[in-house]
């Protein structure tokens, strides 16, 4: 009796070993196979559509016509980008001119840039602002390409062994039209999504933002 229980319990335990087995194998056919999974995908072919999201985004910078792709489809991987190039570079200059660590600087880029962002959008939400706050906060950190740009080439003039009255006035000129380049396509970005009766109030903190940061610019570049 004994021996035909466990002949009948062996039957079963290989029954149902069968059944798991088939089981398993058809979730593997299956798994990995949806209409469309990005675990999938190779870490190369996802970082290249990144990069090339980045760049699209940095061109409607550039040219400020289509007002739809930084509102759509926002990313903070741009403003990343540009916010630490920036600390890099001015820190740079820190260190080199005046022998400091350079730390409060690099941080200083950084608290501005977020934080001012942040007042900003706040500043927009509070008066009626049809956008989400991550979009606003996308649309001004791309925007910070034309300031960025500026801080390279006055980088360039600082390589000068003399640096003149003409050069700084240069580098000043330079800044301000990266001043004016970056509030022009942020209020591309974000003019429609103000009443018109409040649209002043909304670009008054967005002019001075970029001035702010444009100060930043000329005055770290001095030598």
């Amino acid at each position: 009796m004994d021996h035909t229980k466990l002949e009948m319990y062996d039957g079963v335990d290989a029954h149902v070993e069968g059944e798991m087995s088939v089981g398993s194998n058809k979730s593997t056919s299956t798994i990995g196979q949806p209409n469309f999974n990005t675990l999938d995908e190779p870490i190369k072919d996802t970082i290249l559509r990144d990069l090339k999201a980045v760049g699209i985004k940095f061109t409607h910078v550039l040219f400020p016509k289509e007002k739809r792709t930084l509102l759509k489809d926002w990313d903070l991987w741009g403003p990343l980008m540009l916010c630490t190039f920036m600390a890099m570079i001015l820190h740079g200059d820190t260190t080199a001119d005046k022998n400091t660590e350079g730390g409060p600087e690099f941080a200083e880029v950084f608290i501005i840039v977020w934080i001012g962002s942040m007042v900003v959008t706040l500043n927009s939400k509070l008066l009626g602002g049809n956008i989400s706050f991550f979009q606003s906060i996308c649309v001004l950190g791309y925007c910070l390409l034309p300031t960025t740009l500026a801080l390279i080439v006055c980088r360039i003039i600082l390589m000068a062994n003399e640096q003149t009255h003409t050069l700084f006035f240069i580098r000043f000129t330079v800044s301000m039209v990266g001043f004016a380049w970056a509030t022009y396509a942020s209020l591309i970005f974000l003019g429609d999504s103000q009443k018109p009766g409040r649209k002043l109030l909304a670009v008054y903190p967005i002019g001075l933002f970029y001035f702010i940061i444009s100060w930043l610019v000329i005055s770290h570049t001095s030598s």
